[in-house]
C-alpha cells in the first residue's frame, strides 16, 4: 500500500516526552490538503532514517495533526506487512488477541515498556494525498505498531499504557 504522488520528504527533528504536542489529542486532517501530503512524505523520510524506527506520528515532530506514518517489513516479529505507508484520522474498529509485548519509542528514547494491545486489528482510516479511504486488516507487529501510533494521535505514550513502574525498563544499548 505505499503512497504514490506524495512529494519529495525532509527530515525532521523528533520531539520527545514532555513535549506538550505529545500529550494532546491531534487535530482531524483534511487528507487532501497538500500541507498534509508533505507532512506525510516528511514523516516517512524521518522514519527512514531513524534506525529501529517502524512508525512515526505527527505529534512526535511537534504537529497536533492525526497522521502518521508505518512500516514494519523485515521485521522479525512481523507477520502480515503492508509495505511503508502513511495514513490520516485512523480509528481502530475491531481489536482481538490481546498480549502484553516491549515497546519503545523515539519520543521517549531511554525506556521502554510492557505493553498489553490487540494481536490483531482492523483500522479505517484516509490515504494522505488521494484521500481514498482504506480498511487495513492487520496482525502481530504490524497490529502493535498501528495502535502505538493511533495512541500518539490521541496524545497517549505508551508508557501511559504500561501496568506500572515495574513494567518499564531503561532501553538497553548496544554497542
Amino acid at each position: 500500500m505505499n503512497l504514490p504522488g506524495l512529494p519529495e520528504g525532509k527530515v525532521l527533528p523528533v520531539v520527545t516526552a514532555p513535549a506538550t504536542v505529545l500529550s494532546t489529542i491531534g487535530d482531524e486532517v483534511n487528507p487532501t490538503d497538500p500541507v498534509i501530503a508533505q507532512l506525510a512524505a516528511d514523516l516517512i523520510a524521518t522514519m527512514k532514517v531513524s534506525p529501529g524506527c517502524v512508525g512515526l506520528a505527527a505529534p512526535q515532530v511537534g504537529v497536533g495533526a492525526q497522521l502518521f506514518c508505518v512500516n514494519v517489513v523485515g521485521h522479525p516479529k512481523a507477520a502480515t506487512t503492508h509495505g511503508t505507508f502513511a495514513l490520516c484520522n485512523a480509528k481502530i474498529i475491531e481489536a482481538s488477541r490481546w498480549k502484553a509485548g516491549r515497546e519503545g519509542c523515539m519520543s521517549v528514547p531511554d525506556l521502554t515498556g510492557d505493553v498489553k494491545r490487540a494481536g490483531r486489528v482492523i483500522v479505517e482510516a484516509v490515504l494522505p494525498g488521494s484521500g481514498e479511504a482504506v480498511t487495513i486488516t492487520t496482525d502481530a507487529f504490524e497490529a502493535r505498531a498501528l495502535q502505538h501510533e493511533i495512541d500518539h494521535c490521541a496524545g497517549k505514550l505508551f508508557i501511559d499504557r504500561v501496568a506500572g513502574a515495574h513494567a518499564i525498563y531503561q532501553r538497553k544499548v548496544y554497542l
